[in-house]
């Protein structure tokens, strides 16, 4: 997901993004709690809850973890997939579901981005991860569970086709039919409007694969969304749909929209037009299934499909829309694809946000990147009755989750929205849990986190601070908890830990002080106590004096922030780390992550690639939308497990491309946006731009025809973007009525 992406703080394998200026800790409305009830997960996607208890909890990489219960700190390794897991950029596994019988039906569903082709969590270049693509698949698989640990692999269905790095497979949810409901995105490039212009690797018509498409023909790239409106003779693929399957066999079931085809993926189709469908959910009680769709530069999308098991496909129209607007990326290349569906119209969203916009004002979330990543439903909990039956989606890159509160009729209701989490750590599924509580999976944070609403004396909230929190000997501090707070208003008891030592022994003042005479790191911490003997603690760390560090000391040699990078250029890196106790740590100490930070306003991120157990390598700089940078981390463990990180930041060389037009003030459009020439954007050496120039433009009599553009380029074509600044000029002709 151009977006969800991916996400870290320094990191766990990712997906979406860390929003910027978020908090640790996530806020929620006045009565709700929010707590981590499991922690220490690496890159966590999707949780399941078992009518027995057990927790079940797939990781991006392929491991699915299980825990006897919330309580449970000791997870057992249910199923280790990532020999064929594909855990690069968006891609890994990312669906979850326990058959609906469980465990009586001993079934544990999953969806991963297969790699079939053994390319191993990298995209060697060639063929590049953003130029030519590294093709992989989705795979939907099925494992029988034998106490804590599952069977062999049972592969259901293997198809959705992908050449880019994102938008992969979805999310599984079981309806109250017995289907089992299956999403999956577009594979197509998020960094320019893709037809299939690049190496056709799918063999989407009319070309074969290797030929590369073009307009107004081209049904391949982010058209396989709009692939079962395909002549009768041609193929039909599960990119960008939503399927509706019999789970034991993948089959499409009976009464399915196309379930007269003679194409085996047109039987299975319920909608489609979707272009990254990463979440979605049943409502109880009902046969509708709403879904949320990453969008590209402009909307984000929660669609309804108000009856599962109508007959009726409903088509959200990407990617020749985008929200409620045409997406002129693809209007304006005159695709026959999209120029027919322009006649008839899209299933319009039920709710679609915009970029630049709060989803709701003063909602207190970050705009700019965006990556709507979970869907639920408020079901039998002790919320309040406003919350009783409310849609529940989150948004990964700005770290939110809102409420949508049904209205007269029942329905959630976009008018109707409230702020529900918000400064969470990319929260990528959303799922209702044990007692009805909403809980949710965040990305960066390896958690799994409840929102609860207690009766009853509520657990007060322990805030301490320090001043100063480092200095030399002696170091007299002045400590503050008067931001402690109780729900119930009630009067708090106040105990300090001061000298680390672990016993709260040292001062029950709200504002204490206290003089360090010792080099050393501290861990002070606070415990408040309500009158009925509910706690809450809190801990500041202070750094008395020249302490030895027992952290490891990572040290990158190479590169320096100094490097300019262009699309393809090979960097290779190096590095060093020294440890208090281990002396120099040898390579196999060492790790690195490679991550793309795309920033339009609120940066969010993708990891491109891990690099486990070196002390040097290389990769190839990779395409993206500016503004974006590159964050190459390392990461040191000493032989006790603690853990030090460093980061260089690489900016890429930019340039600045000018459209013109001849006449002037024709409309032009780049890469998802259309403008009125001339206009200029700063873009990336070596990226990829698609550029189009509508035709016919003009009203009344005079009408401005297409002619040429002054690179001999076509109507709608692809750019690489040179290394000096250039003008592309489009030139028309004037004609009168039509062209």
């Amino acid at each position: 997901m151009k977006r969800l992406l991916t996400v870290l703080a320094v990191l766990a394998g990712a997906l979406v993004a860390l929003p910027g200026g978020l908090v640790a800790s996530a806020a929620v409305p006045a009565g709700f709690t929010d707590t981590a009830v499991i922690s220490g997960l690496s890159a966590p996607t999707q949780a399941a809850f078992a009518p027995d208890g057990r927790v079940f909890i797939a990781e991006k990489s392929g491991i699915i973890k299980v825990y006897d219960g919330l309580g449970d700190t000791t997870p057992t390794v249910f199923a280790d997939l990532r020999p064929q897991v594909h855990d690069f950029w968006d891609r890994g596994l990312l669906g979850l579901a326990l058959d609906p019988q469980f465990p009586a039906t001993p079934h544990v569903y999953v969806l991963y981005t297969y790699d079939y082709l053994g390319w191993g969590d990298v995209c060697p270049d060639p063929p590049g991860a953003t130029n030519q693509g590294c093709l992989v698949q989705g795979r939907l698989s099925r494992l029988i569970a034998n106490g804590n640990t599952a069977s062999a692999e049972q592969v259901v269905l293997t198809d959705w086709c992908q050449q880019y790095p994102s938008h992969s497979i979805g999310s599984l949810a079981f309806g109250p039919d017995g289907a089992l409901y299956v999403s999956g995105g577009d594979g197509a490039s998020f960094n320019f409007a893709d037809w299939g212009q690049v190496g056709n690797p799918c063999a989407d018509p009319p070309g074969a694969a290797g030929t590369n498409l073009s307009p107004p023909t081209a049904e391949g790239g982010a058209l396989r969304s709009q692939s079962v409106r395909r002549a009768s003779t041609q193929p039909r693929t599960l990119d960008g749909t939503v399927i509706r399957i019999n789970p034991s066999t993948g089959a499409g079931m009976p009464g399915n929209p196309f379930a007269s085809s003679t194409d085996a993926n047109a039987r299975r189709v319920i909608a489609y037009g979707l272009r990254n469908p990463f979440r979605m959910g049943i409502r109880p009680g009902t046969n509708e299934l709403w879904v949320g769709d990453v969008g590209w530069g402009t909307w984000e999308e929660v669609n309804r499909i108000s009856n599962i098991g109508d007959g009726v496909a409903e088509n959200f129209g990407w990617p020749c829309y985008e929200g409620n607007a045409r997406q002129s990326g693809y209007d304006n290349a005159n695709l026959n694809s999209c120029e027919n569906l322009y006649g008839t119209g899209q299933n319009a969203p039920h709710l679609a946000y915009n970029h630049s916009n709060n989803v709701v004002s003063g909602d207190g979330c970050p705009t700019g990147s965006s990556a709507v990543g979970g869907i639920a439903f408020e079901n039998n909990s002790n919320y309040p009755a406003e919350y009783r039956g409310a849609l529940f989606f989150a948004d990964a890159s700005r770290g939110c989750i809102w409420a949508m509160r049904r209205n007269a009729s029942g329905t959630p209701d976009p008018s109707m929205i409230t702020p529900f989490v918000t400064g969470a750590n990319v929260p990528v599924h959303v799922l209702s849990g044990p007692g009805g509580d909403i809980f949710y999976v965040t990305l960066n944070g390896g958690q799994l986190r409840r929102v609860s609403y207690p009766t009853g004396n509520r657990p007060p909230t322990a805030v301490a601070t320090a001043n100063p929190t480092s200095g030399a000997l002696p170091l007299n501090v002045q400590f503050n908890g008067s931001g402690s707070s109780d729900p119930d208003a009630q009067t708090l008891a106040y105990a300090w830990d001061l000298d680390g030592d672990g016993a709260f022994d040292d001062s029950t003042a709200v504002n204490p002080t206290w003089t360090y005479t010792t080099d050393g790191i501290v861990s002070v911490k606070l415990r408040v106590t309500d009158p009925g003997g509910l706690s809450d603690t809190a801990t500041v760390v202070v750094t008395a004096g020249n302490p030895v560090n027992p952290d490891p000391v990572p040290v990158i040699d190479s590169p320096d922030s100094s490097l300019r990078w262009k699309v393809g250029d090979p960097i290779t890196f190096s590095g060093h780390a020294m440890d208090a106790q281990d002396g120099s740590l040898p390579a196999s100490a060492l790790s690195w992550q490679l991550i793309l930070q795309h920033c339009p306003s609120n940066c969010h991120s993708h990891t491109v690639q891990s690099f486990l157990g070196a002390g040097n390598g290389s990769f190839s700089a990779p395409d993206h939308e500016y503004p974006s940078y590159l964050e190459l981390v390392l990461t040191a463990r000493d032989s006790s497990g603690r853990t030090g990180t460093t980061s260089v930041r690489l900016d890429p060389r930019t340039v600045q491309l000018t459209f013109a037009s001849n006449p002037s003030g024709r409309t032009l459009t780049h890469f998802s946006q259309s403008a009125t020439a001339p206009f200029t954007r700063t873009v990336i050496v070596g990226s990829a731009n698609s550029i189009s120039a509508p035709s016919p433009q003009g009203s009344g009599l005079v009408r401005y025809c297409f002619r040429s553009w002054s690179d001999g380029g076509a109507q709608s074509h692809t750019i690489v973007a040179p290394a000096s600044p250039t003008t592309y000029t489009a030139n028309f002709r004037t004609a009168l009525l039509s062209c």
